[in-house]
């Protein structure tokens, strides 16, 4: 894939994930695709991607993607992106805390045949869980 294509496919994402489209977003994956993330553990296929799309939408109704920088080193490349959403669905199990959250976030994608192959995300689940109440952290003092 050249550096445009790769670049459109990952304003494609950003927008379906901004139109909670679940479908559309795993429709970018390869049929086999695997996505690494620390909430969904190992998902391995269109519908497991899809699935973990529809329970975060689920959990976070509100859920905006916001795109801060690309680097792409075709056909790879790395997306650093920014959600805020608000907890007002069930989230493993925890009844709706309508707590916001910020979550910034790297994707690292490779790419083969206008398709999403492999994905690797990365972020702070711990303090995603410290945002919605699971979690409590104690304040570091300098």
């Amino acid at each position: 894939m050249t550096r445009a294509e790769i670049e459109g496919l990952v304003e494609r994402g950003v927008d379906a994930f901004n139109r909670h489209d679940p479908a559309g977003l795993s429709a970018q994956h390869a049929h086999d695709g695997i996505v690494e993330s620390p909430m969904f553990a190992n998902l391995r296929g269109r519908k497991a991607i899809e699935d973990a799309y529809q329970t975060f939408f689920t959990s976070f109704p509100d859920a905006a993607m916001t795109l801060e920088t690309v680097v792409v080193d075709a056909p790879r490349v790395a997306v650093f992106l920014k959600i805020k959403a608000t907890h007002a669905g069930e989230f493993y199990g925890l009844a709706p805390t309508n707590k916001h959250i910020v979550l910034p976030l790297a994707r690292l994608v490779e790419t083969a045949d206008g398709l999403i192959t492999h994905e690797r995300r990365i972020y702070d689940f711990t303090g995603l869980l410290v945002q919605v109440g699971v979690l409590r952290a104690k304040p570091v003092n300098p």
